[in-house]
C-alpha cells in the first residue's frame, strides 16, 4: 500500500502538481510552542497590555476560530459580554486545576480584541481542542459555517505550512465562497515559524495575514514569519491579558519541569496575538465609520503602509493609527516582574 507521499507524488506525475494535496493539521503553534513562547504569570491585578481603550466597536461583530472561552472569563471587565464555547480545564487527583499547553489561548485573544474594540460582540468557539490543533478540513468546515452566520470580523490564529508550499485545496474552496461575503473579512496570523515559506490561510489573497512586531515595537519579532505575503505587522510580543486560574507545567527551556501558579492574567508572545490587535482596530475603524469589514480593513492597511519601517514593511501599534493610548509601549517599563520565555 502506497504512503501518502507516494500517493501524492504519483497523482502529481500523471494530473499535475498540485492537483491533490493532504489534509494538513493545522496548529496555533507550527514551530515555536504555546504558541511563540509559553506563558508566564503576572499578578491577577495587572492590566491588560496594549491597554484597553476607549469606547469603540458597537454594532460590529468578530467570530474567533480557536479552543474556546474560559468559564470565568467574565471576570474581566473588558471581556463581560463575550460569548462562546466552554473551554474546560483538567482537574488533579488532588483537586488542583492544571492547565494544559494551548489552554486560554481563545481567551486571551478575546481579552486583545476588546481591548481595542471594548463594545463588539465576541464569540469564541471551540475548533481548536486537540492540543490547539484541528484537519484542515475541520477548520475550513467552520470557516464554511462562519460566513454564514455573517460576522464583521474572522479572527483565526492558526494555520500551517503545505507540501511545496502550494495552496491548501480545502482553503482554496473556501476563499471562493469567502471573497463573495463582500462584508466579512478574515484576519488570520502569519505564524510563528521565524520563516518566509508561506503559512494557510494567512497567506490567501483577500485574507489580511498578521505578523508580530518586537515588544520594543521597532523590529519584527524573532519568532513571526516574514515575506511579501504577509500584510502587516502588529504587536505581538509579552502581550499581557485574561489567562486560566490554575497550576502549569513548564515543557520549555528555561522553565522545563517548573510549575507556576496562574492567577487569571498572564504576558504570552505570538502572531497569535497580534492577529486579533489588527481585528480589533477594523472593529473600531467600523464603529466609528460605519464601513463594512473588507473597506475598515483596506483603510487599517493603508494607514500601516504609510507608516512602513525599513526591514519590516508595513506596522500598527504605534503613533498615528492608534495616537498616544496609554500602555500602548511594550518596553521593560511596563514588565516589571515578567520575564520572555524562548
Amino acid at each position: 500500500m502506497a504512503t501518502v507521499t507516494e500517493a501524492l507524488a504519483a497523482i502529481d506525475s500523471r494530473i499535475g502538481a498540485g492537483a491533490a494535496t493532504p489534509n494538513h493539521v493545522l496548529s496555533v503553534s507550527p514551530v515555536h510552542l504555546c504558541p511563540a513562547t509559553e506563558p508566564e504569570a503576572v499578578p491577577a491585578d495587572a492590566a491588560p497590555l496594549p491597554s484597553l481603550g476607549p469606547a469603540a466597536g458597537s454594532g460590529v461583530s468578530i467570530h474567533v476560530v480557536d479552543t474556546g472561552l474560559l468559564a470565568d472569563a467574565g471576570s474581566h471587565r473588558w471581556l463581560k459580554g463575550v460569548t462562546g464555547e466552554e473551554e474546560k480545564l483538567a482537574t488533579g487527583t488532588d483537586g488542583t486545576v492544571e492547565i494544559p499547553p494551548y489552554a486560554g489561548h481563545g481567551t486571551f485573544i478575546a481579552g486583545v480584541a476588546r481591548c481595542f474594540a471594548p463594545d463588539a460582540a465576541v464569540h469564541v468557539t471551540r475548533v481548536l481542542s486537540l492540543a490547539g490543533a484541528t484537519l484542515e478540513t475541520e477548520i475550513v468546515r467552520h470557516l464554511d459555517a462562519a460566513l454564514g452566520l455573517g460576522p464583521d470580523i474572522i479572527s483565526l490564529s492558526a494555520g500551517g505550512t503545505s507540501r511545496g508550499d502550494r495552496p491548501m485545496l480545502g482553503f482554496e474552496a473556501f476563499w471562493e465562497r469567502y471573497r463573495k461575503h463582500k462584508g466579512t473579512v478574515l484576519v488570520a496570523a502569519a505564524g510563528n515559524n521565524s520563516g518566509r515559506r508561506p503559512f494557510w490561510p494567512a497567506a490567501l489573497p483577500g485574507v489580511v495575514s498578521v505578523g508580530a512586531l518586537s515588544a520594543d515595537l521597532r523590529s519584527r519579532a524573532y519568532f513571526s514569519d516574514y515575506g511579501p505575503w504577509v500584510d502587516v505587522y502588529a504587536p505581538g510580543e509579552r502581550l499581557i491579558n485574561a489567562y486560566a486560574r490554575g497550576s502549569y507545567h513548564y515543557h520549555e527551556p528555561p522553565r522545563t519541569g517548573e510549575r507556576r501558579e496562574f492567577w487569571g492574567m498572564a504576558t504570552w508572545s505570538g502572531t497569535s496575538f497580534a492577529t486579533p490587535v489588527v481585528a480589533g482596530l477594523i472593529a473600531a475603524r467600523m464603529s466609528r465609520t460605519g464601513e463594512n469589514g473588507r473597506r475598515a480593513a483596506d483603510a487599517v492597511l493603508a494607514a500601516a503602509r504609510a507608516q512602513a519601517r525599513p526591514g519590516v514593511s508595513p506596522v500598527l501599534g504605534v503613533s498615528p493609527v492608534l495616537g498616544a493610548r496609554p500602555g500602548l509601549s511594550l518596553g521593560s517599563e511596563h514588565m516589571v516582574g515578567t520575564s520572555r520565555v524562548g
